[in-house]
């Protein structure tokens, strides 16, 4: 998983969904899983 200062780039690619968790944002994606970011 990256942590990132921007997750914007990641949350615009096909599949993808920002999730709030815990006080951070994530970024899961369901068509390719490893795609995840964590911002904060």
């Amino acid at each position: 998983m990256k942590v990132k200062s921007s997750i914007r780039s990641l949350a615009r690619k096909d599949g993808s969904t920002v999730v709030r968790r815990r006080g951070h944002l994530y970024v899961v994606n369901k068509k390719h899983p490893n795609f995840k970011a964590r911002q904060g």
